[in-house]
C-alpha cells in the first residue's frame, strides 16, 4: 500500500481529531460538500485495512436506491482529495477498498503506531506530542444524519479517542513535576475533559497555588461551580477543600491529590448515585404569519405526552409563558428554568395549510440535536394531533435519549450516575452480540445499585435477560426467569413507566403468556402512545401466533414513530412473519431482505429471511444465507428457529417446509 512520493513533493496530511482536515504542506485543501465522502475517509483511515464495499454501504446508508453507486461517487471525491501523486489514494481490490496513503501524515494511523506497544514505553516528549494531536473530538461537527450505523460506530470512536487522551494526559500530569509549566498546562487540559471529576480539579487548584496565580484558581473554582449547579452536583466539597489547601501553604502538592487522574474516581460528581432526569422547556410557539393555533395545541399536546414518558423532567407551561411574556430570549429562558433542552415551534400559513416547524437545542451548547416540519391541514383537527404529537414525542425524546447517551459514554465510570449508566448500558445492549450483552447487563447493574428506585434500569436488566434467553446465549429458562424477576422489579418501584411494562409484557412472552403479554404491552402504549418498542413488540408477538394483520398495523406504526430505530430489523422481520402467515410470500420476502440488511441483524433474522425467502420460491437467494446458518458451530437448522419463536401450528408447517426446501430441516 505504500505510493511514490518524490523528496520535493509537499506531504499530505489527514486530521480526523477535531475538524476534519485534508492539508498538503500544512495547507487545507477544500473538503467535499458530502459528509459521507469524510466518513468513508474516517471508517477506512481507523480501519487501517481493506473493508468491503457491502459494509460501507450498510454503514452509511440507509435504504438509498444505488448505495454502491454513491459509495463509488464518495471514492472518486477522494481520490481527488486525496491525490498527491500519480499513484492512486484509494486502493480497490475485488469487492474491498482501502487507503493507499504511502507516508502520509495521518493523525490516527498516528496514534495506532505510538500506542501498539503500550504508553509506558515512551518518554516526555513522545506523550506531548500525541498530546497536541487532540484539538478536539474525532470527526467533531461531523453528524451522522440517517446513518444509525455510523452513528453508532462514531460514539464508540469518540468514546474509545477521548479514553486514549485522557491516558496520555494523565501520564503527563505524572511525568512533570509540581510547579513546573508542563504539569500545569496538563492538569487544565485535563479538567476540561473531566469537568464534574473533583480530583482533577483539586489537582488544578492546588497546582495553580504552587504558581501563585491565587486569581486563576479562585476563577477557575468559581466556573467549576456553575458547572456542577448545572449538572445537580454539590460544590460545597469542592469549595471547602480549596479554603483548606489557601489555609495551608505547600511547597509539594500532598499525596491525596497526586493520585493518577486518568484512574481517579469521583464519589462527590456520583451525588450518591442519584439519577437525574433532563429538564425539557417547550417554548411558546411562534407564528410566521397568521396561523391558526395548531402550534399551541400541538405544543400543549406534546408537554402532557412527555410528562407520562417519565424519562423526562418537562417544564410546566406556566413557567415557560412567563417568562416569554417577560421578553426574555430562550437562551435566557433554559438558564432562568435550568432547562437542558429546548424545543421550539413555529408556523406559517399559505394555501390553506399551515407548516408547523419542531427544532430541539441543546440549552448548553446552543447546538441544534433535531428539527422536522409537519405540513398540517386544518380540517384534520383531534386526528392531526394525535398523529403530529405521537410523531413530535417520539422524535424529541429520541433526540434526548442519544444526547443523553453521548454525554454518558465520555464520562469516567467511576463518576457515573444512575442514569449515565443506564445510558451506556443502552449504547452496550443495541450492539446485540454476546459480550456487548454481558456488558450492557453490568451497566443496568450499576444503574440500579446507585439507584434502586430507577425503574428503567431493572427494565434493562430484564431486556438483557431477555436477549440471553431468546438467542440461546445463556440456559433459557434461568434466563426467562431472570427477566420475568427484573421486569417485574421494573414494574414494582413505577408503575406507570411505560417501559416497566413493555419489559413485563416481553418477559411474559418469553412465558408462553401471550394473552398477557399483549396487555401488558397495550397498558405500555395506554401510557405513551409515542413509545415505538412497545408498538414493535405486540407486532413481535402477533406475528407468530396472534392476529398477522395487527402485526402489520403495529409494525407499521412502529417504522413511524422511529424510522431510524435500533430495533428496526426486529420490525422488518415481524412484518416478514405476519406477511408469511398471510401466504403473501413475496411481501414476506421482500420485508425479510429488508431486515437482514440492517447492519446490526442477528442470527435469527438472518433464518427469518432464508425461510421467507424459500417460501417465496426464491431459492437462489435464500441459499446464501441458508449456507451461513449451516456454517455455525452448531449448524443453525430450523428445529432451532422454531424453537426460539412462538409459532402456532400453521405457521410450524408453513416455516417446516421453508427448512426442507433449504436443507436446513
Amino acid at each position: 500500500m505504500e505510493m511514490a512520493v518524490s523528496a520535493g513533493s509537499p506531504r499530505l496530511g489527514v486530521r480526523l481529531l477535531g475538524r476534519p482536515e485534508v492539508l498538503t504542506g500544512g495547507v487545507p485543501r477544500p473538503l467535499p460538500a458530502s459528509r459521507k465522502a469524510v466518513m468513508v475517509l474516517a471508517y477506512l483511515a481507523v480501519a487501517s485495512r481493506p473493508v468491503a464495499r457491502s459494509q460501507l454501504c450498510d454503514l452509511l446508508w440507509d435504504g438509498p436506491n444505488d448505495p454502491r453507486g454513491e459509495l463509488r461517487w464518495c471514492l472518486t471525491k477522494l481520490r481527488r482529495l486525496l491525490s498527491s501523486g500519480d499513484a492512486d489514494p484509494i486502493e480497490a481490490k475485488a469487492d474491498h477498498v482501502a487507503l493507499a496513503l504511502g507516508n502520509a501524515d495521518v493523525d490516527v494511523w498516528a496514534l495506532q503506531a505510538a500506542t501498539r506497544d503500550g504508553l509506558a514505553r515512551l518518554g516526555v516528549a513522545d506523550l506531548e506530542d500525541l498530546a497536541a494531536r487532540f484539538p478536539g473530538p474525532f470527526l467533531d461537527g461531523v453528524q451522522a444524519d440517517r446513518a444509525p450505523a455510523f452513528e453508532t460506530w462514531l460514539s464508540g470512536q469518540r468514546r474509545s479517542f477521548r479514553s486514549l487522551h485522557l491516558d496520555v494526559v494523565g501520564r503527563l500530569c505524572e511525568a512533570h513535576p509540581a510547579g513546573t509549566p508542563g504539569r500545569l498546562r496538563a492538569l487544565e487540559v485535563r479538567a476540561g475533559l473531566m469537568p464534574e471529576d473533583t480530583p482533577a480539579h483539586l489537582a488544578l487548584l492546588e497546582e495553580l497555588a504552587l504558581h501563585g496565580d491565587l486569581a486563576g484558581a479562585e476563577a477557575h473554582l468559581a466556573a467549576t461551580a456553575k458547572v456542577y449547579a448545572a449538572e445537580g452536583l454539590d460544590s460545597a466539597p469542592l469549595r471547602s477543600a480549596w479554603r483548606a489547601l489557601r489555609a495551608t501553604p505547600r511547597v509539594q502538592p500532598s499525596p491525596a491529590l497526586t493520585v493518577p487522574l486518568a484512574r481517579a474516581a469521583d464519589p462527590l460528581a456520583r451525588a450518591g448515585g442519584a439519577r437525574r432526569r433532563p429538564r425539557v422547556a417547550i417554548m411558546p410557539p411562534t407564528a410566521q404569519t397568521d396561523a391558526t393555533g395548531l402550534a399551541d395545541a400541538v405544543a400543549h399536546d406534546v408537554i402532557g405526552r412527555l410528562a407520562r414518558l417519565r424519562s423526562l423532567a418537562v417544564i410546566a407551561w406556566g413557567s415557560v409563558s412567563a417568562l416569554a411574556r417577560r421578553g426574555l430570549s430562550p437562551e435566557e429562558a433554559a438558564t432562568a428554568l435550568s432547562a437542558d433542552y429546548l424545543a421550539g415551534f413555529s408556523t406559517r400559513s399559505f394555501s390553506g395549510r399551515t407548516r408547523l416547524d419542531v427544532d430541539l437545542v441543546d440549552a448548553a451548547t446552543r447546538t441544534l440535536l433535531w428539527s422536522e416540519t409537519f405540513d398540517l391541514v386544518r380540517e384534520q383537527g383531534l386526528l392531526l394531533l394525535e398523529e403530529v404529537g405521537s410523531a413530535v414525542v417520539a422524535s424529541l425524546s429520541h433526540a434526548v435519549e442519544l444526547a443523553e447517551r453521548d454525554r454518558a459514554l465520555v464520562k469516567p465510570a467511576g463518576s457515573l450516575t444512575a442514569w449515565e449508566a443506564y445510558h451506556r448500558g443502552l449504547w452496550h445492549m443495541y450492539q446485540f452480540t454476546v459480550a456487548e450483552n454481558g456488558l450492557a447487563l453490568a451497566e443496568f447493574q450499576e444503574a440500579a445499585r446507585l439507584d434502586p428506585t430507577f425503574a428503567r434500569a431493572h427494565a434493562g436488566i430484564s431486556f438483557t435477560h431477555w436477549q440471553n434467553a431468546f438467542q440461546r446465549w445463556g440456559d433459557p429458562v434461568q434466563e426467562t426467569a431472570a427477566a420475568y424477576a427484573a421486569a417485574s422489579r421494573s414494574l414494582l418501584v413505577d408503575d406507570l413507566d411505560p417501559l416497566a411494562h413493555w419489559s413485563m409484557g416481553r418477559a411474559l412472552w418469553l412465558k408462553g403468556s401471550h394473552g398477557e403479554s399483549l396487555a401488558e404491552l397495550r397498558r405500555a402504549i395506554d401510557i405513551s402512545p409515542s413509545l415505538s418498542l412497545a408498538h414493535y413488540a405486540i407486532a413481535f408477538v402477533q406475528s407468530q401466533s396472534g392476529d398477522p394483520v395487527e402485526a402489520i398495523r403495529a409494525a407499521e406504526q412502529a417504522r413511524q414513530l422511529s424510522p431510524f430505530d435500533p430495533l428496526l430489523f426486529g420490525t422488518y422481520g415481524a412484518l416478514a412473519m405476519a406477511h408469511a402467515r398471510l401466504e403473501q410470500f413475496a411481501q414476506a420476502a421482500e420485508w425479510a431482505l429488508l431486515a437482514v440488511a440492517q447492519p446490526n441483524a442477528h442470527r435469527l433474522i438472518v433464518a427469518i429471511a432464508a425461510h421467507c425467502l424459500a417460501l417465496a420460491g426464491r431459492l437462489e437467494d435464500a441459499a446464501p444465507l441458508a449456507v451461513r446458518l449451516r456454517a455455525g458451530t452448531p449448524p443453525y437448522l430450523t428445529s432451532d428457529f422454531l424453537a426460539a419463536f412462538h409459532f402456532a401450528p400453521e405457521g410450524r408447517q408453513l416455516f417446516q417446509h421453508a427448512g426442507r426446501r433449504l436443507g436446513l430441516a
